[in-house]
C-alpha cells in the first residue's frame, strides 16, 4: 500500500516566528500561517475561505526563519503533517496536527528588519532605508577593478555607422526597443 505525507502551502505569516528548545538542546521555530482559497459559490458568488495553520520549523532552518521572516511575510512552505497526542492539566485527552516544515522559501522582498523593498513594513510602518549607490554614467566605461583582462569598447562611434543608409533618409531610431 503506497503511503503519502507532503504538504505544499503558500501564505503569510499570522504572527512572528518563536523559537523554543526542547530537553536534547535542539531548537524549532513555530510560526502560524495564513492560507487563503477562492471560490466561486453556487449563486456565483466570489467567496474566500481563510485557513489557519501551524508550522514548525527545526534547527538551522529553524534559525533562519527566526532570524529573516516576520508577520505578514508570504512563504512557501513545503513540508509534512506531525500528529501528537498528549494529556492536558485535566486529564483530557488532546491532539493536534501540524505542518512540519522541510524547506521554506521567502516570497516577497522583505528584509531582516522586516521592511519590505518598498519601504513599507508588515506592521504598517515606514522603513528609511540607506539611500542606494548611484551608478555612474554609461559613457564612463567600466571601473579599473573590473576591466581587468577585458577588452574596453571604443569611447567614440566610428565615423561611418552604417554605410547602407542613404543620406537625408529617416532611419527611425527612436523604433529601437534597446
Amino acid at each position: 500500500m503506497a503511503n503519502l505525507n507532503k504538504v505544499l502551502l503558500i501564505g503569510r505569516l499570522t504572527r512572528d516566528p518563536e523559537v523554543r528548545y526542547i530537553p536534547s538542546g535542539a531548537g524549532v521555530t513555530e510560526f502560524g500561517l495564513a492560507v487563503n482559497r477562492y471560490y466561486n459559490s453556487q449563486s456565483g458568488e466570489r467567496k474566500e475561505d481563510t485557513c489557519y495553520l501551524e508550522v514548525s520549523a527545526w534547527g538551522r532552518l529553524g534559525e533562519t526563519v527566526k532570524n529573516y521572516l516576520t508577520k505578514g511575510r508570504q512563504v512557501f512552505v513545503e513540508g509534512h503533517l506531525t500528529y501528537s497526542e498528549w494529556q492536558n492539566q485535566e486529564g483530557k485527552k488532546r491532539s493536534r496536527i501540524r505542518v512540519t516544515a522541510d524547506n521554506i522559501q521567502f516570497l516577497d522582498s522583505g528584509r531582516a528588519d522586516g521592511s519590505r523593498a518598498d519601504g513599507s513594513r508588515a506592521d504598517g510602518g515606514r522603513f528609511e532605508s540607506e539611500p542606494r549607490q548611484q551608478r555612474p554614467p554609461m559613457d564612463q566605461g567600466v571601473p579599473q577593478a573590473m576591466d581587468q583582462g577585458v577588452p574596453q569598447a571604443p569611447s567614440s562611434p566610428p565615423e561611418s555607422v552604417n554605410e547602407n543608409v542613404i543620406p537625408g533618409e529617416d532611419t527611425f531610431d527612436d523604433d529601437c526597443p534597446f
